[in-house]
């Protein structure tokens, strides 16, 4: 197994931090005196233009404007998703906008999730720093929880690092264990954020391609038929492999990754000593059995690093509280990472989460969201049984993804240039958006465009279930005006 690298002490040189490279005394010592000469010149030749009386003209800010360089690892970005619908939104035909498009939910949190968070915010040791691996009592509330499941005893001090959302706990963990250059594994279609975390750790994404069902765009099929291309995968495998990102139950297919599938890739990673960073955000959310691969053998759980989030167990996205699971070899490393990059999470929302997992099990909460999930699913979707439109039937999670083959958008259609020049699925989600008032995601966004993924995935279209039965309601009502649009 090649040596984990610990992230050093912060450092006054970006690369010693980001890089894990640290530098000779020499550059270290350099870099400082530079600095102090920079700031006193700044000092004493400064004159400062943003007085009461001083100021600059729009002309001038322009121009400084243009003269400021970006870093590539954001200047390079295509104009994102979430600009495009809310541009379209702006002139709708129909107001307001129904938003199935982010995967945020359109009720509260449980009452005694609520009513925890309440109550923690009146405390003073609830109100400051939290210790950078998380309360002890939501390690603890995590272990207990989750040990039924992993089949051993979770330590809660060396194999649980809380952090501030799983997204950020994904990039800790990219941080930790990805230097310049190594590759990373990702499915696709995939969740956009792991693309840019990646990045920015300095690895370069390697794609595989999870393969729609051939009779996808004429009936209804179930998630499991999106197939992993094992061929591919073991092709895309090298020396330069350091992790591999799996999510089950999948954004955006809902496909909840078989025990056998997962015994493939596990056995794979373990050959070829790759990480597995395993994202199980929807891992309360489940209509098929349900397997983690950590579970299969301790050489896969080794290598293997479980992530969940407490926004998507109790609906509270804005709250930013996740973890990750992982032998402590692993998990040392990830909690150096998040340390570096935001110190420590929310203290009485992490106490609010513990509570909420104490409780949860007594309330009855994990099976009547599990219930309640798949009934909206259920009650959404009937609505594409009614027009005769196929979908991917989820396992898990609250997407659906939506075969648009039938619909037809006028060719005429009045689109603006940075929609004309995206596929077929960014002009079906701005249509149903300007004409019916319902905004969906276009799942290309997940897939690397000008690939066969992107000719595969620009019909369909990606919808959340996760609101209020009333919102389903209203927006299948809306969606019922695609009949005069369609064709057989």
């Amino acid at each position: 197994m090649r040596p984990f690298i610990p992230i050093l002490p912060f450092n006054p040189i970006y690369r010693s931090v980001f890089l894990r490279q640290s530098p000779s005394p020499f550059v270290a010592n350099a870099a400082a005196a530079n600095l102090a000469r920079q700031s006193a010149a700044s000092a004493a030749t400064t004159v400062p233009t943003f007085g009461r009386n001083v100021g600059i003209s729009a002309f001038q800010a322009a121009q400084m404007a243009t003269q400021i360089r970006p870093a590539r690892r954001v200047a390079n970005q295509n104009q994102d998703v979430w600009t495009i619908v809310n541009e379209a939104a702006k002139t709708s035909k129909v107001s307001p906008v129904i938003n199935l498009g982010q995967g945020f939910f359109g009720y509260n949190p449980p009452k005694f999730v609520l009513d925890a968070a309440r109550e923690a915010l009146s405390r003073v040791d609830c109100n400051q720093y939290s210790p950078t691996k998380g309360r002890p009592r939501l390690k603890k509330a995590l272990a207990d929880a989750y040990s039924p499941y992993f089949g051993r005893e979770l330590d809660p001090e060396t194999e649980i690092t809380i952090t501030t959302g799983a997204n950020e706990g994904m990039l800790s963990a990219f941080m930790a264990f990805v230097e310049q250059g190594d590759e990373v594994i990702v499915f696709e279609p995939y969740f956009d954020q792991y693309i840019s975390n990646i990045e920015m750790a300095g690895g370069r994404v390697v794609y595989v391609n999870l393969i729609p069902p051939a009779r996808g765009h004429i009936e209804t099929t179930p998630s499991s038929e999106w197939a992993v291309d094992f061929d591919m995968l073991k092709e895309r495998i090298n020396p330069r492999t350091r992790m591999l990102v799996l999510n089950t139950p999948h954004n955006p297919i809902g496909k909840i990754f078989s025990r056998e599938e997962l015994q493939q890739i596990g056995d794979l990673c373990v050959e070829n000593n790759i990480i597995i960073l395993s994202d199980e955000v929807y891992d309360r959310l489940y209509y098929t059995p349900f397997t983690r691969i950590a579970t299969l053998s301790p050489e896969i759980d080794n290598l293997t690093l479980t992530v969940g989030s407490a926004g998507k167990c109790f609906y509270a996205t804005g709250w930013r509280v996740g973890w990750l699971i992982g032998r402590p070899h692993l998990i040392q490393y990830v909690s150096a990472a998040h340390t570096r990059i935001c110190y420590s999470t929310v203290s009485p929302l992490q106490e609010a989460v513990a509570i909420g997992l104490e409780q949860a099990e007594k309330e009855g909460f994990w099976e009547e969201s599990k219930r309640d999930m798949k009934a909206k699913q259920v009650r959404f979707n009937a609505i594409w049984d009614e027009l005769g439109l196929p979908y991917t039937d989820p396992e898990g999670g609250y997407f659906v993804l939506v075969n648009m083959s039938k619909v037809k958008i006028p060719e005429d259609y009045p689109f603006p240039d940075f929609v004309q020049s995206r596929p077929r699925d960014f002009k079906l989600s701005w249509f149903l958006i300007k004409e019916l008032g319902v905004a969906a995601i276009p799942p290309t966004e997940f897939v690397q465009p000008g690939t066969v993924m992107e000719k595969l995935t620009e019909n369909y279209l990606r919808f959340a279930v996760c609101k209020d039965d009333d919102v389903l309601d209203a927006a299948k009502e809306r969606l019922r005006g695609l009949k005069q649009y369609m064709s057989e």
